[in-house]
């Protein structure tokens, strides 16, 4: 049976990955776990989401499905967060039996759930129409990111993965600060990148696979295959693990980006790759983020940004011009694109005009009065108008991304990128 649990976690604690790995564990009692467990990250522009919009689901082999159901829903009851208004666990089972039935329909979901905006009762009808035994809690918010994860371990084929180790704290330890050595990461980082990405912002020197919130979770190391994160788990120095678990998982991926045609496509809540010319200056305003608009071949335009959490990205956006051809990958909210990604595939050429120089002292003629053009004061020398030049931008064409300190869970790292004919900077 493939079990999806989603929506057990709050802002203030908790975490559906913990109570994924506490299960991987427990279940063992009522039959054989079948493949590793899987992390499905969701739409990360939906407002109601706790933190990371996460579920996970477990593939387990049993002969005692209605053992394991109840054990399942109890673990929810006993460590969900119900007193959070946000907080609306959501369990899903599917059958052996159901699996090929079920295939391509909740990997039609997954996809909706990570791309797009799912109202509950979507979800409810779905289980109500192929009979899946599936218990809501609340409102019964979480029972979408079940079936998504459900959908997911269905059709493990049909989506890009990545792996993420990780570590958790012991109970007496929740909400407290955490104790590891900062330099263990960046140890662990030089030994596994490029394999590895996102345990630490090397320009920054930050630690950013450490999470500060009151959760379980301890560090997440996140790379290409489960061997090289648990290698890099191996190297951190801290306080003692309770438990860990690798998952299976859509981060880092991209998943959640549409390809819009054009801006009149784009929507609220959504997440697109969008071609478009700088239409404006880049503009930093109170508090140091950064916009500049874009336009299509329509005419039409969208508001771009990139905020301070972004640090050093802001930098290159600052270099952008009028005329300059880009691809920006981001979310939308407000009808503004929060930029993780842009691609600067052609730059408008820059045009200075100064003073012509003299042909005998080489330097810089003055003017001369209005209309009366330039002389030199020094040889007498005249010239009738000022020098047009083009000059060489502080900027070249490639790939940019955010720093690893500001990156999305779904967002697709440039060390991961396979195309090779475009320049490209990850940001380290």
């Amino acid at each position: 049976m493939i079990i999806g649990i989603d929506d057990t976690d709050s802002n203030e604690g908790m975490c559906t990955t913990y109570l994924g790995a506490l299960l991987l564990d427990e279940l063992q009692a009522y039959g054989t776990v079948e493949s590793l467990p899987l992390l499905v990250r969701l739409n990360p522009t939906i407002p109601y989401k706790t933190r990371g919009n996460a579920a996970v689901a477990l593939k387990l082999k049993t002969d005692f499905p209605e053992k394991v159901i109840a054990h399942v829903l109890s673990r929810i009851e006993e460590l969900a967060r119900m007193e959070c208004e946000k907080t609306n666990p959501g369990a899903v089972f599917i059958l052996e039996k159901d699996y090929e039935n079920l295939k391509p329909v909740l990997g039609n979901f997954l996809k909706e759930a990570v791309r797009d905006v799912i109202e509950i009762r979507k979800a409810k009808s779905l289980i109500s129409k192929f009979g899946i035994f599936s218990k809501g809690f609340k409102n019964g918010r979480g029972l979408i990111g079940a079936l998504a994860a459900c959908g997911a371990m269905l059709n493990p084929e049909e989506w890009d993965h990545t792996f993420e180790h990780l570590a958790y704290r012991q109970k007496e330890k929740w909400g407290t600060s955490r104790e590891v050595e900062k330099e263990s990461f960046f140890e662990a980082d030089r030994e596994t990148y490029p394999e590895t990405w996102d345990t630490v912002d090397i320009t920054n020197r930050l630690v950013v696979c450490v999470p500060h919130s009151a959760d379980p979770v301890l560090f997440g190391i996140r790379g290409e295959n489960p061997e090289i994160v648990t290698r890099a788990a191996g190297m951190i120095r801290g306080e003692p693990v309770e438990r860990f678990a690798v998952y299976r998982t859509n981060q880092g991926t991209d998943m959640h980006l549409l390809s819009a045609a054009n801006i009149a496509e784009i929507q609220d809540m959504h997440s697109y790759k969008l071609e478009g010319t700088v239409s404006a200056v880049p503009k930093t305003i109170c508090g140091g983020h950064v916009f500049f608009p874009i336009r299509d071949e329509r005419g039409d335009e969208v508001d771009c940004a990139t905020f301070e959490p972004t640090k050093n990205f802001r930098e290159i956006v600052r270099k952008l011009m009028p005329g300059d051809k880009v691809i920006l990958s981001g979310s939308v909210t407000s009808r503004t694109l929060n930029i993780e990604k842009i691609e600067i595939k052609k730059l408008a050429p820059l045009y200075i005009e100064e003073n012509p120089k003299c042909p005998d002292c080489k330097k810089h003629m003055k003017s001369a009065g209005q209309g009366q053009g330039f002389r030199c004061r020094k040889c007498g020398t005249q010239a009738s108008s000022k020098i047009r030049y083009e000059a060489e931008r502080d900027l070249e064409t490639g790939l940019y991304e955010v720093p690893p300190c500001a990156r999305r869970h779904l967002a697709k790292p440039l060390v991961r990128e396979k195309r090779y004919d475009i320049g490209i900077y990850p940001s380290r």
